[in-house]
């Protein structure tokens, strides 16, 4: 089964986000904030990581760093999301970090598709680091 950590401060939205993917069969934690995800990521694993940008304490740019420094093997399983597409530093921040992104309001699909991208991607990397095709 796969796991997905769910990193949104908006309560009503992360758990609208972890219902609809406990429906579609993924095992789903949630954390309120980049400090709480941490603090899950030390003891757990998870295939893709679903990651607001605004939020208050750790944000999501603040998370993508700690982990860059402490986990960047996560990194390339992150998916951001963002209502806020008319900042500069958002935008900035999107484009140098690539991978996947998702402006809100998203369609459930679009996260569907997300995920897939990232697990997939991450099978391949591991492929590749067994020394597999």
């Amino acid at each position: 089964m796969l796991r997905i950590l769910v990193v949104e401060d908006d309560a009503p939205l992360r758990e609208t986000i972890a219902t609809v993917l406990c429906a579609d069969g993924f095992e789903v934690d949630t954390a309120s904030d980049g400090r709480r995800a941490i603090e899950k990521l030390q003891d757990s694993s998870f295939d893709a990581i679903v990651v607001d940008i605004r939020m208050p304490g750790l944000d999501g740019p603040g998370l993508y760093r700690e982990l860059a420094a402490r986990q960047p093997a996560l990194l390339p399983r992150i998916i951001f999301t963002t209502g806020d597409v008319l900042s500069d530093w958002v935008r900035t921040f999107l484009e140098a970090v690539g991978g996947q992104q998702l402006y809100k309001p998203f369609d459930i699909e679009d996260m569907r598709r997300a995920i897939r991208s990232v697990v997939e991607k991450g099978a391949a990397s591991e492929r590749r680091a067994c020394g597999a095709p």
